[in-house]
This record gives C-alpha cells, sequence and structure tokens, in this order.
C-alpha cells in the first residue's frame, strides 16, 4: 500500500511540473518555432546548487542555511527538465562540499570546489550551465526578488533575457528586475566556457521572502520559471 500512495505522488508531483511549465512556455512567453530535435539531443544541461557541505552559503537570521535550499531548488529543476526531454547532469545531488580529498582547510576546500566544479562543466561536451543561488543583504533587509546574471560567453545573455522574464512574470510581479553579467571575481562563472547563467532565486536576508523560499510549492514555481525561461530563449534564438 505504501508503494502504491508514493507512486501516485511522485506521478501527481512530475504532472503537475509538466502541466506549470507547458502553461509557462505557452502562455506567458512568445511562441517561437521548436528547437530541432537534433539540436536539442547535443547539448546537457549543467544544473549547479551552489556552495554545500561546510561551505553553506548565505545564512538568513533563522538559520536557514543557502546551501539546502539551493539544493532542494536544483533538484525540482534537474526533475522537470528530464521530463521535458533535456540531458542534464547536477554537479551535486547532496548537502556537501565537491572538493579534492588533499583540502584540508575551509579556504583550499572552498578554493578546490570551485576549481573542480569548473572543470565538471567544461567537460561536459555542449553544456550549458544553470547556478542556483540565494542572495543576502542584511543592510536592506527589505530587498527581495529573483535575478538572474550572465557569464560572458556566447549566448548566454539571450538565455538570461527570457530567464529573467519568466522570474519577473512568475516571481517577481510588480517588482520586476533586469538580467545582468557577472563580477568577472565570480570563479566559477568566469571560468567555463559554455552558455551559463546563475539565478539569485531570493533574498535570504528577508525574512519574509525567506520563508517562502523553503516552501516546495515556492521551490517548484522557481524552477518552472527558470525552466520555462531557458527553453523561451531556444525558441527564440
Amino acid at each position: 500500500m505504501f508503494f502504491v500512495i508514493k507512486r501516485k505522488t511522485l506521478l501527481f508531483f512530475f504532472g503537475a511540473l509538466l502541466a506549470i511549465a507547458a502553461a509557462a512556455i505557452l502562455i506567458r512567453l512568445p511562441a517561437a518555432p521548436a528547437m530541432s530535435p537534433v539540436h536539442r539531443a547535443a547539448r546537457t544541461v549543467v544544473i549547479d546548487a551552489g556552495h554545500g557541505g561546510e561551505d553553506g552559503g548565505a545564512v538568513a537570521l533563522s538559520g536557514a542555511v543557502e546551501s539546502q535550499i539551493n539544493l532542494a531548488i536544483a533538484k525540482k529543476l534537474d526533475a522537470l527538465l528530464q521530463l521535458i526531454g533535456e540531458d542534464t547532469q547536477m554537479i551535486r545531488t547532496e548537502d556537501v562540499s565537491v572538493h579534492s580529498a588533499n583540502a584540508q582547510t575551509l579556504r583550499e576546500k572552498k578554493v578546490s570546489d570551485l576549481k573542480n566544479r569548473a572543470a565538471a562543466v567544461n567537460a561536459v561536451p555542449d553544456a550549458v550551465l544553470i547556478s542556483v543561488h540565494q542572495n543576502s543583504l542584511p543592510s536592506v533587509p527589505g530587498v527581495h526578488g529573483a535575478q538572474v546574471f550572465y557569464a560572458d560567453t556566447p549566448k548566454s545573455s539571450d538565455i538570461a533575457v527570457c530567464v529573467q522574464q519568466a522570474l519577473n512574470q512568475t516571481i517577481n510581479t510588480g517588482h520586476g528586475k533586469r538580467e545582468k553579467q557577472i563580477e568577472p571575481t565570480i570563479y566559477l562563472m568566469k571560468n567555463v566556457s559554455c552558455p551559463a547563467i546563475l539565478v539569485e532565486c531570493g533574498f535570504l536576508s528577508n525574512p519574509q521572502e525567506t520563508e517562502r523560499l523553503q516552501q516546495a510549492s515556492h521551490q517548484k514555481k522557481l524552477a518552472v520559471s527558470i525552466a520555462a525561461g531557458f527553453l523561451a530563449a531556444d525558441r527564440e534564438g
């Protein structure tokens, strides 16, 4: 009996994601010719859940840790993209660092982790990188919303425009943000050669947004919005 209930729940979960994604793509975003199967089959979407393990990233006043929220959203995005036929690869699937075994200090582990992430992305042929993060600005706790940053690589800005548009329509309603080229100090985005975007899904310095970011329903909404924007970039490109 437990297995049947679990399976029904899983099917409902994926069905709901597919329905929401279809609605987001067909209704909210401009129609355009679909990408050819040959082009789609050639690429792999690499999903990076930022931070992990000892490096938890930003921490909210409530104690919510960025690395765990990043992973929850990244897993939902991965499931959704696989469901609609994309080849995907996740940098991490658990709340762990991806540093090498010889790294000892926290600093060494962080440096090793970033280098290993960049190497993992660059090792994937025809990769597209989507890195999931959370923002924080404690000095202005009222700031909220999702924003997309893009690497200085071909097609990155095109993807960022579409993903930001989708996020503005679903997450940032009434308070739209603009996509931006990422600062050259961000190691991962500076050292990958493929199209790459980094999505700051919200602000952990905002208590109300932090609460939403921990809710599975909001995480699904973010995953659907990112996926819809990503696919819209294909249709427009």
